[in-house]
């Protein structure tokens, strides 16, 4: 005789109850039940092997069950991956027995295939999808990229981009901004079936990357180039041997004075950006701000002085006096010359009349020679002042409205770096007209010795004896 056990399951006043009723079957006779706890009429239907006892009522799913399911899998499911995910899902599946996959699908929303596919890998009756630890899906998976598809997209893209060197110099992106959708789209046009993700990715593939424009262009190379940069080098060497002192000097870009638009960000409250002009007119009450720079390359501390008329050469070599007032002379009281390195063209160009002139009498105040050093045609950028003090006052100020010449001088002087760059500032409310003629007989005046080589370029302006 085979006896089989069954429960029944009914529902209380309390809540959800269990009642045991162990019923005994045997071959060719009458069921014979003893009931407990469930009332005089036995409900068949709701008979449940014991493997499935909590899991499923009249069909459904338990919602006890589902519940902690679910609780597990959002505390379990960030810290999984696809295949532990599925293989956590088989094994709670298979520890509840009839009906739960249904109720593990039902509290995680995972598909039926994906948890079959968790059992059999775990009985070993499916090759996993991929050996290593590391990978949920088998290598191959998926669907083919576009290159292994249609590698001919590379050509036409590439003859998109670069139409003038390898495609079509008519083509219809040579006028226009070449984003991903637009190269999208033409690609589209010529039967290509992509998208501006897979532009951006092939792109990259083919080492392309957004760039900006780069200035490096900067005019015709004179044939002695690069021997200048050498002398200029070597004096400045000797000079800083001897102890004296080597300045670079410069004009730093005009800017507008008022409630204009600064590039840069600086933090501000979320959404309350600081408001500024909408165009970028001077105001004629205000004007705009002429910084103009003396850098000492041995100490890398500088002095700015803050013009509000024009960039002329008096301005520059009155910048110059300046700084020996203010710094130079503490620094080097015993000093026996001063060599400067400056630009070629601008107030302190090596063709300024007044530019000598005035130097002249420069070295008359300090009472020591002046030894100038212009850097050759189109190297500017070049001059040591522009990438060691004019570059860290543009980012101190970034993202902030000039609006006053307090304020420039102000953000001017307490810039500082981590290297020990100090810089002083003031502002100079002196007038410097332009257009000033220097006669021949006022030139011939200053005691200028060239150098041996280019002496255009470089020269010495000794002081007048009293």
């Amino acid at each position: 005789m085979v006896l089989q056990q069954e429960v029944a399951v009914g529902v209380f006043d309390d809540g959800l109850g269990v009642g045991l009723d162990f019923v005994h079957h045997a071959q060719g006779l009458n069921d014979l039940g003893i009931e407990r706890g469930l009332g005089a009429k036995k409900e068949r239907k709701n008979n449940l092997t014991i493997s499935g006892i909590m899991c499923c009522i009249e069909g459904m799913a338990n919602p006890r069950v589902v519940e902690t399911l679910k609780e597990k899998f959002e505390a379990l499911g960030p810290l999984m991956s696809e295949r532990l995910r599925r293989h956590w899902a088989a094994t709670e599946a298979k520890a509840l027995g009839r009906g739960g996959l249904a109720a593990v699908i039902q509290a995680t929303g995972l598909s039926r295939n994906t948890i079959a596919r968790g059992m059999a890998e775990l009985a070993g009756t499916h090759e996993w999808s991929s050996p290593s630890p590391t990978r949920s899906r088998r290598p191959g998976g998926g669907r083919k990229a576009v290159i292994e598809t249609a590698p001919a997209v590379l050509q036409a893209l590439e003859a998109l981009v670069e139409p003038t060197t390898r495609g079509d110099p008519m083509s219809p992106l040579r006028w226009t901004c070449k984003s991903t959708r637009k190269l999208a789209a033409e690609l589209q046009q010529q039967g290509h079936r992509v998208g501006p993700r897979t532009v951006a990715r092939l792109l990259h593939a083919l080492e392309y990357s957004l760039q900006a424009n780069r200035k490096t262009r900067e005019g015709s190379a004179h044939p002695d180039r690069n021997a200048q940069f050498e002398y200029i080098n070597a004096q400045v060497r000797v000079f800083q041997e001897q102890g004296q002192p080597v300045v670079s000097i410069d004009t730093k870009k005009k800017e507008l004075v008022g409630d204009f638009f600064n590039k840069g960000q600086e933090w501000q409250p979320k959404g309350r950006p600081e408001e500024v002009q909408t165009h970028d007119f001077p105001d004629p009450s205000l004007g705009k701000a002429i910084p103009y720079g003396v850098y000492d390359m041995t100490t890398n501390h500088g002095w700015v002085s803050v013009g509000m008329n024009h960039d002329t050469a008096q301005f520059a070599t009155a910048t110059l006096r300046r700084w020996w007032q203010a710094m130079g002379s503490q620094v080097y009281p015993q000093a026996a010359a001063l060599l400067v390195t400056a630009d070629g063209g601008g107030s302190n160009g090596r063709r300024s009349r007044l530019w000598k002139v005035e130097l002249q009498a420069v070295a008359n105040a300090i009472g020591v020679p002046v030894s100038v050093c212009h850097f050759p045609p189109g190297t500017s950028k070049w001059n040591k002042i522009e990438h060691r003090m004019f570059c860290h006052i543009t980012e101190n100020w970034r993202g902030r409205p000039l609006r006053s010449l307090e304020v420039i001088v102000n953000l001017i002087g307490s810039t500082t770096t981590t290297t020990g760059l100090r810089i002083q500032a003031e502002l100079d409310t002196n007038t410097y007209p332009t257009g000033l003629k220097v006669r021949d007989e006022e030139l011939a005046a200053v005691r200028l010795t060239k150098a041996t080589f280019h002496g255009e370029w470089n020269y010495t302006i000794s002081p007048r004896k009293p």
